[in-house]
C-alpha cells in the first residue's frame, strides 16, 4: 500500500477518533494526491512517521480519504466489510423484532460512504464515496452471504457522488419493488421504494414520529413536508380528529392521505384527512389568512443548509417556515419542529422556535428533544454524523 503522509499538526483530530482526511492537510510533497487512484487504500502517517491507520482515497475530492482501520496495510476486503457488516446487522436485530432498519450508517457503523436500508428482503444502498464504489461487488457478495436479498436498489442519485466524480445513474439488481409495505410503531405504512425519495423511506425519525404521537388524540393536524405521511398517519392512528397533509410532490401526498385512511379508517369518510400540494411557504400563508388553526403541528423540512457557505441562507429558511407554522399553532398547541441538517446546531433550531414564538407574542414549552434513531448511530468522534433534531413544544398561553 502507499503512504498518505500528513502535515505536521494534521493528526490531533484524527487521533482523537474523527476518519476524514482533507487534502490540506495532506503533505503534497511527500505524498502527491495525483499519485493515488479513486478508491485506492492507503496507510496514513503523521509528518513524523506514526502510523493513523488506513483509508481509501479520492484525490478529487474535498474530503481526500476516510479511514476505515486503525491499524497500517489494511485492505477494506471481503473479511473486514462481512466482520463490519455482522456486528451491524446484531446490533439492529437487538433493537427491532422485524427486518425494517437502517443496516449501516456509514462512519457510524466504520463503514465510510456506505448507507444501506433493509426492507425486508429489498435492500436500497447509497455508496457515497469512490471507496466504496470500487468495493461495489464485494459488499453485494457480503449481502448476499449475510442475508440473501431478494433485490438490491443502488440509489445513485447523491450529489454526493458527483463530488467524488461518480456516476449517478441507479442500478437495479433484482425485483426491486415500485412500493411496498412496512411497520412502524403500530402503523403499516406504503412507500415509495423505487421512485420515492432518498432511499424510501425516513427511518430515522421513527422515535420522533412516536413521540409527537403521544399529543394525537382529539387533535387537528398539520403535517408540513409530510413525504409519505409519518408523522400525521401516526398521529391519525392515535386518535387525532383530522389530518392536512402538506408536501411539494403529488405522490408524497396521495400516499400519505392514504396511509392515514388505513391506519385510521374511522377518518376515511368526510374531510377529516386534506392533502395540500404545493409550496409549503406559500400554502402556510394561506391556511393562514383563511382562519386554519391547528393543535399539532408536525414540521420537517428538507435540508436548507446542505453546505456550509449556505448557512446564512438556510437559517433565515428554518426561522421562517417555523415563524409560519407556528402562527398556525393554537393555544394550548403543540409542535414537532425538526432539521436534517447537520450544519444546523441543535441550539439553532431551538432559537428558531424561541424567536417565533416572541413574535407571536406568546412562550413554548419544550416537552422532547430528540435525534436520530439508533439505526443511525452517530459516531462520538464525528459531530458531523449526529444530523437529525427534533424539539417537541407546547404553545403555553
Amino acid at each position: 500500500m502507499q503512504t498518505l503522509w500528513l502535515n505536521k499538526g494534521e493528526d490531533r483530530r484524527l487521533r482523537a477518533g474523527h476518519l476524514w482526511i482533507f487534502g490540506n492537510e495532506v503533505d503534497g510533497k511527500r505524498s502527491p494526491l495525483s499519485a493515488f487512484t479513486p478508491g485506492e487504500a492507503v496507510t496514513v502517517r503523521d509528518a513524523r512517521g506514526g502510523v493513523i491507520g488506513s483509508a481509501f482515497v479520492n484525490p478529487h475530492s474535498l474530503i481526500c480519504a476516510r479511514l476505515y482501520s486503525r491499524t497500517p496495510d489494511t485492505e477494506l476486503d471481503a473479511d473486514l466489510l462481512r466482520q463490519r457488516l455482522q456486528v451491524a446487522l446484531t446490533l439492529r436485530t437487538r433493537l427491532f423484532d422485524r427486518p425494517f432498519y437502517r443496516l449501516c450508517h456509514g462512519e457510524g457503523d466504520l463503514l465510510p460512504g456506505l448507507i444501506i436500508d433493509r426492507f425486508e428482503d429489498h435492500l436500497t444502498l447509497q455508496l457515497g464515496t469512490a471507496g466504496m464504489e470500487s468495493r461495489r461487488h464485494l459488499i453485494a457478495d457480503c449481502l448476499e452471504d449475510l442475508l440473501h436479498p431478494a433485490s438490491l436498489l443502488w440509489d445513485n442519485d447523491l450529489a454526493s457522488r458527483s463530488l467524488e466524480g461518480l456516476s449517478r445513474e441507479n442500478i437495479l439488481d433484482g425485483p426491486v419493488p415500485r412500493r411496498l409495505e412496512l411497520p412502524e410503531n403500530g402503523c403499516t405504512f406504503t412507500a415509495p421504494l423505487l421512485d420515492g425519495q432518498k432511499t424510501g423511506w425516513f427511518y430515522d425519525q421513527r422515535a420522533n414520529r412516536q413521540e409527537a404521537a403521544r399529543y394525537a388524540a382529539g387533535t387537528d393536524v398539520l403535517d408540513i413536508f409530510c413525504y409519505a405521511g409519518g408523522f400525521g398517519a401516526t398521529a391519525a392512528a392515535r386518535g387525532a380528529r383530522s389530518v392536512t397533509f402538506l408536501d411539494a410532490s403529488p405522490q408524497a401526498v396521495e400516499l400519505a392521505g392514504a396511509n392515514a385512511a388505513r391506519n385510521a379508517p374511522r377518518l376515511a369518510d368526510g374531510d377529516a384527512i386534506q392533502t395540500l400540494c404545493g409550496d409549503a411557504f406559500d400554502l402556510l400563508r394561506e391556511l393562514h389568512d383563511s382562519g386554519r388553526r391547528f393543535s399539532l403541528i408536525c414540521l420537517d423540512p428538507p435540508a436548507f443548509i446542505k453546505r456550509r457557505k449556505d448557512a446564512a441562507q438556510g437559517l433565515a429558511a428554518y426561522r421562517k417556515i417555523n415563524a409560519l407554522a407556528l402562527q398556525l399553532l393554537s393555544p394550548g398547541g403543540v409542535i414537532a419542529s425538526c432539521s436534517c441538517s447537520h450544519h444546523l446546531p441543535a441550539d439553532e433550531l431551538r432559537h428558531c422556535l424561541g424567536q417565533a414564538a416572541a413574535r407571536q407574542k406568546t412562550a413554548l414549552r419544550l416537552l422532547f428533544a430528540g435525534g436520530q434513531g439508533p439505526d443511525h448511530p452517530v459516531h462520538a468522534a464525528m459531530p458531523e454524523t449526529a444530523y437529525l433534531k427534533c424539539f417537541i413544544a407546547q404553545r403555553a398561553d
